[in-house]
């Protein structure tokens, strides 16, 4: 069994030491538990991604906690007053204010083999709960319960913070067994598992591990028949300081060689731009037809493993 990955009591102890930590100036206290929980793969800060939020609760003007969650309140109230937002209005009047959690996600990274699938991926958000708006209108009064929850008209409210911000442990991944779950086409293998495949055959995979570079976004979603099935995106670690290309088909030769490298060297390591090429938009698709036409004209800008794996996309093209 892969010492890395921890067993169910180990895993549970490391959810409730998470869950009960103060959020800490470059995750100190959290790598902590994961180091002493988990000592034989080293834990490392990856990304946050943020920008995103859930809904709240409602609290009275005075600071005073009326409810954790909005939806399940609105409902109870209502079924109180028999479903009259009259009397719902008449209750409650309009100085309450609902609440919103904002929300950061850290992902965390522990490699424990050389296959670019070999790591562990720790996802765990940071919630802050803040003010978000008023709980109704009252120029514009809710027509039903709806309107409650998802309001027309809204009077927003400085955000300003009800509670200390927490973490909240997300889920813990093994990559090497999400890309063996992954589906895929008859005949064709997944997406994220051939551009891990290309990465370990690539310069880049000669260079560093692939997660010292890409995290893998994991999402359970569930088609028409309601089976659930996962998807994996990679998601760069760089790619909030890379630049998109200038490219309008028209660059060739030593402007487009000169390019290529400017974005690799940015990204810090080498065959970047076909990796971004299939994973984000910084990199257009066409610039693949571009480089092929130099090469074909003779233009020898392109390393050998580089050229082998772009005969590879052009021959079966694939994006993620």
């Amino acid at each position: 069994m892969n010492s890395c990955v921890p067993d169910e009591s180990t895993l549970q102890r490391l959810i409730a030491e998470i869950d009960a930590s103060t959020p800490r100036p470059h995750h100190a206290t959290l790598l902590a538990a994961a180091a002493r929980l988990i000592p034989d793969c080293p834990w490392r800060f990856a990304l946050t991604r943020g920008g995103w939020y859930r809904e709240g609760g409602v609290i009275a003007a005075d600071g005073t906690r009326v409810a954790e969650h909005l939806t399940n309140w609105v409902a109870e109230e209502m079924d109180d007053c028999d479903d009259d937002i009259a009397e719902f209005l008449e209750r409650h009047g309009s100085e309450l204010l609902v609440t919103r959690h904002a929300g950061k996600s850290h992902y965390f990274v522990a490699r424990y083999g050389p296959e670019p699938a070999d790591f562990l991926q720790l996802e765990v958000e940071e919630l802050q709960e803040v003010l978000d708006r008023k709980l109704w209108d009252e120029s514009a009064p809710p027509a039903d319960a709806m309107e409650l929850s998802e309001p027309i008209s809204v009077v927003p409210v400085p955000p300003q913070p009800v509670a200390a911000p927490r973490y909240r442990y997300r889920r813990m991944t093994d990559m090497r067994r999400v890309a063996a779950r992954l589906a895929a086409p008859v005949g064709k293998t997944a997406a994220i598992s051939r551009f891990m495949s290309e990465w370990g055959r690539s310069r880049a995979g000669d260079k560093g591990h692939f997660s010292e570079h890409w995290i893998v976004a994991v999402r359970e979603q569930h088609d028409r028949y309601n089976n659930t099935f996962l998807s994996a995106t990679p998601v760069s670690l760089h790619a909030r300081k890379l630049k998109p290309f200038h490219w309008d088909g028209g660059l060739h030769g030593l402007d487009a060689a000169a390019q290529l490298q400017a974005f690799d060297r940015a990204a810090g390591y080498p065959g970047a731009w076909y990796f971004h090429m299939i994973a984000g938009a910084l990199v257009p698709r066409d610039i693949a037809y571009a480089v092929m036409a130099d090469i074909d004209a003779g233009f020898g800008y392109l390393a050998e493993a580089d050229l082998t794996l772009l005969k590879g996309w052009l021959e079966d093209p694939y994006s993620l």
